[in-house]
């Protein structure tokens, strides 16, 4: 099943890319990451004067037979980047051709794999009316084929509840790092109080908002009977210009809404359509957007 989210081509590809975070937190392993902070690793960064009680082995016996004074070398400090991925599984994301929890699972496996790959903890999640199946935290490419299984392993959830669904991540979940978010985000409670369970734990928010082509610019026409497929319910409706106009004005606000919401506390939006090319949207728009690089 792994080869139906990721070709060998394109992991090969990923493996020279990293993710990009703004503010990294350390983790207890030594990842291939460099921070700005000087630590004791083996990249130098610097010189200092000694003060006494610096550890000697540090001192640059070099520059003292040179200038007869003390200076102690000074490394780049490896950190560790925490990654959690938090994949919708509501009924919702069964919709759309491409079905849009297939092209976000294509997703997550590239991000996932990104992280393996540079030794980042990986934690992935999955969520509807509450949290789901996980898997990790994981590090190092050899989990990969694991990771991979997991994801295809995915099945739809019943409801949706991004509000209870992230409190009890942001509950149970140690350490801050990077929340990615993959969800069509179709909740009638809103986005609001859930990403705030995520920001007052200081996560540093990713969302990327899956929708198909046939949500973004629907072509229906006439008589139509349109069901719910969270709960189940129908709807007879008319279907004219009017009515398409008003939902693609009342589409476009709930998206820039959310996009607005996110970038104006520190995170990180994009809106894709599943008929974006997967390749396109992972070496192109998220390298440009400064997600990975």
């Amino acid at each position: 099943m792994a080869e139906l989210l990721l070709d060998q081509d394109t992991i090969n590809r990923l493996e020279q890319l990293a993710l990009i975070s703004r503010k990294i937190s350390t983790g207890r392993l030594k990842g291939e990451r460099r921070s700005r902070r000087r630590g004791a690793s083996t990249d130098f960064a610097d010189y200092r004067n000694y003060v006494a009680g610096d550890d000697l082995r540090f001192l640059d016996w070099k520059i003292y037979g040179r200038l007869e004074r003390l200076f102690i070398k000074l490394f780049l400090e490896e950190e560790d980047l925490r990654v959690n991925i938090l994949i919708d599984a509501s009924p919702s994301m069964r919709y759309g051709n491409p079905e849009k929890l297939m092209y976000a699972k294509r997703v997550a496996a590239a991000l996932g794999y990104v992280c393996l790959s540079k030794m980042d903890s990986l934690t992935v999640r999955t969520f509807g009316d509450t949290l789901g199946a996980s898997y990790g935290p994981k590090r190092g490419k050899v989990n990969s084929r694991r990771y991979f299984d997991f994801l295809s392993s995915i099945e739809p959830t019943e409801g949706t509840s991004l509000r209870d669904s992230f409190r009890t991540f942001a509950n149970t979940t140690r350490g801050k790092g990077m929340a990615i978010v993959l969800s069509d985000f179709y909740d009638f409670d809103g986005y609001e109080e859930a990403f705030r369970q995520l920001l007052a734990r200081d996560f540093e928010v990713l969302v990327i908002q899956v929708l198909s082509p046939q949500e973004m610019k629907p072509d229906y026409q006439g008589d139509i009977r349109l069901r719910d497929c969270e709960f189940d319910v129908t709807t007879d409706v008319s279907m004219g210009k009017s009515i398409l106009d008003l939902y693609q004005r009342t589409l476009t606000a709930f998206c820039n809404g959310m996009k607005d919401y996110v970038i104006g506390r520190g995170g990180y939006y994009l809106l894709t359509s599943t008929e974006t090319p997967f390749e396109r949207l992972v070496f192109d728009v998220l390298r440009r957007r400064g997600v990975i690089g």
